[in-house]
């Protein structure tokens, strides 16, 4: 297989003619691999509306009217530089026959598809309800039923509060083939930002990823939990929230002087870092304009929790 270096930042909305023209070749590269190697081939299951030839079709995962298998694939495109997209991503995207793409997925990316893929946009906007899930599930499932190589492009990693699972039971339901392509997730890519790794030997030996939006309807996650020494929280989507998120840990007992770090759009051109304590961090997204997507970094270091017990005993 022909190999080819990966050294390029294409940073900002548009690629320049020199981005453009290695986008161009990077494409006709692996348009001449990919269907080198089965493993990595799109294959699996499709479905018929025909009742004659639905039992068929579930066994052979063949659509008869074009002769081809249907597949899903839940790719990650990453928290948004083109260049932290994976290999196998790029391989997805030019295999795909059709791309449904997500809000936070940077359109640029779609230039690196298929000539001739159907791009869709399902991006869900606060306070619309224009692609539920639930119409979301059904045209990707209608697409992959007809044979189609359809690829579900998710900002970050699919797995990650991704609603993978959703796509993923719709697609087995109707003996569709589905695969995951696992994508670098906000909080790595934080970490990257301020180039402060996410556990510490030492000091944070246990790294939780959580979140302050929650399904309408179902409790907040129990944040007393999470309030332990040696301890660093990611927090997905808490812009929002921040002011329930700091009074939780506070009240579990988390120190205030806990180090938060503030990434808004991480890796893209509007990337913005702020650094506060726990004491402060509601106020300080306030006042700086923090709005999603951000991730919020709380850390609470073993040395932190050995300094606050020294003061409590001295106090005694």
């Amino acid at each position: 297989m022909r190999t080819f270096p990966m050294f390029l930042r294409m940073d900002g909305r548009r690629f320049g003619h020199f981005g453009v023209a290695f986008a161009g070749r990077l494409r006709d590269m692996l348009a001449q691999q990919v269907w080198k190697s089965p493993r990595h081939a799109f294959g699996g299951a499709s479905i018929s509306l025909t009742g004659a030839t639905v039992k068929v079709q579930t066994q052979t995962g063949t659509d008869p009217a074009q002769g081809k298998p249907g597949h899903i694939a839940l790719v990650g495109a990453g928290p948004g530089a083109r260049d932290l997209l994976t290999l196998r991503a790029l391989q997805r995207l030019q295999e795909a026959d059709v791309i449904f793409y997500d809000r936070l997925v940077d359109p640029d990316l779609l230039d690196l598809a298929r000539e001739g893929a159907q791009r869709i946009y399902v991006g869900k906007e606060l306070g619309t309800a224009a692609w539920s899930q639930a119409r979301i599930d059904r045209m990707i499932v209608a697409e992959a039923a007809h044979g189609k190589r359809v690829v579900r492009l998710k900002s970050g990693d699919p797995s990650i509060f991704g609603r993978a699972t959703e796509e993923i039971d719709a697609a087995r339901a109707a003996g569709i083939s589905v695969e995951i392509v696992p994508g670098i997730t906000a909080a790595s890519a934080a970490a990257a930002a301020t180039c402060h790794a996410l556990t510490e030997r030492g000091e944070t030996d246990t790294f939780v990823i959580t979140t302050g939006t929650c399904r309408p309807g179902d409790a907040e996650p129990d944040r007393a939990l999470l309030a332990r020494p040696g301890t660093a929280i990611a927090f997905y989507m808490s812009v929002e929230k921040v002011a329930k998120v700091q009074a939780d840990l506070l009240a579990a007992g988390a120190p205030a002087s806990c180090p938060v770090e503030i990434i808004a759009s991480v890796s893209t051109p509007r990337e913005r870092r702020v650094e506060t304590v726990l004491a402060d961090l509601a106020e300080t997204v306030r006042e700086n304009g923090i709005v999603n997507p951000a991730i919020l970094m709380v850390r609470y270091p073993k040395s932190l929790a050995r300094e606050m017990a020294s003061k409590t005993r001295s106090a005694a």
